[in-house]
């Protein structure tokens, strides 16, 4: 695996006519569910880049800025494992050479008002941001992301088309790797305690009563039922939803006339804590 840390000398390794780029940009702290982007990246690409950069203007909550996880060592002895063909390792300054204040932002309407854009004012402009960017520099035929950040997603599905980059970039939803108990990988997982993690599961036994119950009961009960079992358990939930798959219009009942999508937010401490379900 190639290491850069330039914008230039990346682009001068990527030049070579001809070659699909596949693209996994991450904040590191990485895990099996960031690798199993790799792996299936791999498969369907000449070239794999993985980025990690810890994007500060995506953290609305300067603590939760800080209190990242930095874990590069043990980042690139994975990437190197996973195969991985070049990590681009680089500075705020980097990203951001004029200030990140003069970086592109964009609009993204309707998705920026729900959900995690009401819960984090900010976060998907700075997300916007610096996938822009990251695009940019990197110019990849395919990008794949992960599903438990379906919200994410559909944001930057939206990104590519209003960079009008619709038939140079194709978006790749990944499944979400979970851990043996159903608990969606997370870089936060690793703040819980080990009481905490023992009661994390209850957001994905949450998601899998909301799938289970929709044709005996409406979503209203359900989604009361999973709210009172989080807030039993000790988690603040922040929101119970239901939406459609498509474009994330909210729900206030199950409609089996279109794909569905159940989506829990919770903090169980300090650990904000997110995941979804597809319904089928």
């Amino acid at each position: 695996m190639v290491i850069f840390k330039k914008v230039a000398d990346l682009q001068q390794y990527l030049a070579t006519p001809g070659q699909t780029i596949g693209f996994v940009p991450t904040l590191g702290a990485l895990h099996k569910g960031h690798i199993s982007l790799i792996d299936i990246a791999k498969k369907a690409n000449d070239i794999v880049v993985c980025s990690i950069f810890v994007n500060p203007t995506q953290f609305n909550d300067k603590a939760d800025f800080e209190k990242y996880p930095i874990t590069v060592d043990a980042d690139i002895a994975m990437l190197i494992e996973s195969g991985c063909d070049v990590l681009f390792l680089p500075s705020v300054d980097e990203v951001y050479p004029g200030g990140s204040s003069l970086s592109q932002t964009y609009d993204f309407g309707y998705l920026d008002t729900i959900l995690e854009g009401a819960q984090r004012p900010g976060h998907f402009k700075g997300v916007g941001q610096v996938v822009g960017r990251l695009l940019e520099i990197v110019k990849p035929q395919y990008l794949y992301l992960g599903q438990k950040d379906y919200q994410q997603c559909m944001v930057l599905t939206k990104l590519i088309e209003l960079m009008g980059w619709g038939n140079k970039t194709k978006l790749i939803i990944c499944p979400t790797v979970r851990e043996a108990d159903g608990l969606a990988m997370s870089s936060r997982n690793r703040r819980l305690t080990d009481p905490q993690r023992l009661l994390a599961a209850t957001i994905y036994q949450c998601l899998v009563s909301i799938q289970g119950k929709q044709t005996t009961d409406n979503f209203s009960t359900v989604q009361k039922e999973c709210m009172d079992l989080l807030r039993s358990k000790g988690f603040e939930p922040e929101y119970v939803a239901l939406a459609t798959a498509k474009d994330l219009t909210l729900l206030n009942d199950y409609d089996t006339s279109h794909p569905m999508i159940a989506l829990i937010a919770a903090k169980l401490g300090d650990v904000r804590l997110i995941d979804n379900m597809l319904l089928n």
